[in-house]
Formats: structure tokens, C-alpha cells, sequence
């Protein structure tokens, strides 16, 4: 059996990691660096946690100490959340163990002794098969697993380090993003240059509204119409989603915007043209003017409630 360990600072995409580790099969085992984060693991059942206390306040500053005790625990497969503070210690880590990363890993399964993933290349064109010989690293986005149940808890094996503290937060002000984070949305709709102006941002609204969804678009309607900010943009380069449902209307559905939906359940296509890219993307797809389309597919919604 392997030994698969986990590594996050975020607790929620830590118990994701969980579940992906158990899948692999296996003995299982994490490393935390706060309080939140050890006992949330432990809480799982796993078999083994350990909880770097030190003095430091970002992760960054623990990538020698975990890389030790990675080494002493005899790690063959490392899962490490993919958020930019867990790209950068694992980048610190396998660099230091001399062992493959591989990141934005999808898939995962053992093969002897090697970790094989699938992860997607080319800006979402096409998808690589890669294999990575243990010992092996990768990064785990976020919401590519459900997270871990709660079961009998793990005693936690706390670890003094002395790592030196030589960053201070000064303060925390948070940016305004103009809305919820679009990653987490169960529902969005969407809206491409197809759509016009205010009155149709409004009529995606409306939409939105009775659906209880989120409202995104793509990326010129952020960065050169500025009818939502940049935050809100689905795509390669923006949000990533992983709901299940998203409605696109008047999106062309090029290759960038489709690498960003491709994770949803279920994806409705609302488009004039019925040669557009997004039609063969979506699972359901309607032509026709979305300015009678959208109000209508509101109201048989209300009526439906």
C-alpha cells in the first residue's frame, strides 16, 4: 500500500485532498501548519497527522520543515492543494526532497510505483496523461473532490519549529471583488458580446434572480465593455467553475471561455447562431434571440416554483 500524504492551509480543500487520497488506497497521513487545519484533518479518521507549530505566519516559511518530515514519514505520494501559497511550498518541497510535481492534477491513480494523472494542456485543448515516479508531488485544485466525512478522530502529533518569523502582517483589508467568488457558485449564468449593454445585463439579472444563481460573463465583457468587474470572467485565465448548472447566452464559446465551464454538470447554450463553438460544448442548445428567450425561460421558471 502506499503512503500518501496531504497538504493544505486552506481546512475545506485539505479534506478534499483527504478523499482523493483515500481513493488512491493506502495509508494516509497530513501535515498541517495551523491549529484549524490539523484538527479539521484529524477529524477524518486518517491515519496519521502532524502539526507544525511555529512562529511564521505564512506557509511559504515551512518548506524545509515539511520536506523533513515528508522524508522521515517516507512519503511516495504527495497531494498538495492548488492555491497559490500550496503551489509555491509544493514547488519548495519537491525541489528540496529532489522528487516530480506535477500540477493541476486530475484523475489520480497508482500504478506500481508511479502516481499517473491527467491534467489538462494547450489551454484547455487537449488533455495530458503523465506519470511521475514515486516519490511523487501534485497539486489538487480545489472542488476536484468532495471533502472527506467526519468519522473517529486522529490524535495530533504536535511538532515545535523554529521558523523564523520575518514577515509581519501589518493589517488585512479585503479587496472588493464585486460579489461572492464565482469558484463556488452552484449556478451562474453567463454572457458573452451577444448580449447588450445595460439592458442586457439586466435581463441576465432577471434570469439569474429566479434561478438563485451567480452572474458571470467573459472576458471582453469585463475588461473592455466594464459591464461586471474583472473577477466575475469565466475562463482560462478567470473563474474556473465547477457547479451544476450554467446557462451561456450569447457567448461565441471559444476555446479559452469553454476551459472554464468544462467542469459543470450541465451547460444550456443560448446563442443567435447555431454554428457557434459553445452549441457543441453544451449539453442542451437553444437558437434564437435570447431578448425572447431569456424573459421567457425566466417566467416558465417562476411558474414551474
Amino acid at each position: 500500500m502506499a503512503n500518501i500524504w496531504v497538504y493544505s492551509e486552506d481546512v475545506s480543500l485539505a479534506k478534499e485532498l483527504v478523499t482523493a487520497a483515500k481513493q488512491l488506497g493506502g495509508e494516509v497521513g497530513a501535515i498541517a501548519i495551523t491549529e484549524e487545519v490539523a484538527n479539521g484533518v484529524a477529524a477524518t479518521g486518517i491515519n496519521k497527522v502532524v502539526y507544525l507549530k511555529g512562529e511564521a505566519t505564512w506557509a511559504e516559511a515551512y518548506g524545509k520543515e515539511i520536506a523533513a518530515v515528508l522524508t522521515e514519514e517516507g512519503a511516495q505520494v504527495v497531494l498538495v492543494g492548488a492555491t497559490p501559497k500550496g503551489r509555491a511550498v509544493a514547488a519548495e518541497v519537491s525541489a528540496l526532497m529532489g522528487t516530480g510535481l506535477v500540477s493541476d492534477a486530475g484523475n489520480l491513480a497508482i500504478a506500481g510505483d508511479t502516481l499517473e494523472v491527467e491534467r489538462f494542456i494547450y489551454g484547455g485543448l487537449a488533455v495530458s496523461h503523465e506519470a511521475v515516479a514515486f516519490p511523487a508531488f501534485a497539486t489538487v485544485p480545489a472542488r476536484s473532490n468532495d471533502p472527506a466525512a467526519d468519522g473517529a478522530a486522529t490524535a495530533v502529533t504536535v511538532k515545535e519549529v523554529a521558523v523564523a518569523n520575518t514577515v509581519t502582517v501589518v493589517s488585512v483589508e479585503s479587496a472588493n471583488k464585486g460579489g461572492v467568488d464565482l469558484n463556488k457558485a452552484d449556478k451562474v449564468v453567463g454572457f458573452g458580446r451577444g448580449v447588450e449593454g445595460e439592458e442586457g445585463l439586466a435581463t441576465m439579472n432577471a434570469l439569474a434572480d429566479v434561478l438563485g444563481a451567480e452572474v458571470g460573463c467573459t472576458r471582453p465583457i469585463a475588461e473592455e465593455a466594464k459591464l461586471l468587474p474583472v473577477e466575475r470572467y469565466i475562463g482560462i485565465s478567470g473563474k474556473q467553475l465547477k457547479g451544476s448548472l450554467y446557462i451561456g447566452v450569447g457567448t461565441s464559446g471559444q476555446v479559452q471561455h469553454v476551459a472554464g465551464i468544462r467542469d459543470v454538470k450541465t451547460v444550456v447554450a443560448i446563442n443567435s447562431d447555431e454554428n457557434a463553438p459553445i452549441m457543441a460544448a453544451a449539453d442542451y442548445a437553444i437558437v434564437g434571440d435570447y431578448k425572447t428567450i431569456v424573459p421567457a425561460l425566466a417566467d416558465a421558471i417562476k411558474a414551474a416554483k
